[in-house]
């Protein structure tokens, strides 16, 4: 899934736009946007380790993906800023080659690994996450979000 965290990734491309009040979803907009949390990655890859009887792939993924649209959605809410202007295949195949097939296609993935085994997510909804990723540093109330 798309790793979210404070520095860099896919999330601070797309949030350049949103910042300029131009940020809206990847047409189609329906396309599932599989998810995780750094912290959550860095968790299910220590509890993989530590627990033997898990075998075969896991999915690292939150258990509640979102379609583009949503994603868009929340991360201007979080942002405080619209999510009203659709970006075009084209545009984006043009800036990201090859990448823009991950953010216009999408999968819908599932932990079933994971949530079978008892891993518990410190974050399976989206706008937690963001709300975490983006918060402001309490001490100079800048944003601690390095790529925007």
């Amino acid at each position: 899934g798309m790793v979210l965290g404070k520095h860099g990734g896919a999330l601070a491309q797309m949030i350049r736009p949103f910042r300029l009040f131009v940020g809206g979803p990847i047409l189609p907009g329906d396309q599932w946007v599989s998810w995780i949390h750094i912290r959550d990655l860095i968790g299910l890859v220590q509890w993989v380790l530590a627990n033997e009887p898990v075998k075969g792939p896991v999915n690292a993924v939150s258990p509640r993906a979102v379609t583009m649209e949503e994603f868009c959605q929340v991360l201007g809410r979080v942002l405080k800023r619209p999510s009203w202007l659709p970006v075009p295949q084209f545009a984006l195949r043009f800036a990201l080659g090859e990448l823009s097939s991950l953010l216009t296609t999408g999968q819908r993935v599932i932990p079933k690994a994971a949530a079978e085994g008892g891993y518990v997510f410190q974050y399976s909804d989206l706008e937690p996450a963001l709300l975490d990723i983006l918060s402001t540093h309490p001490r100079s109330g800048r944003a601690t979000e390095r790529a925007a």
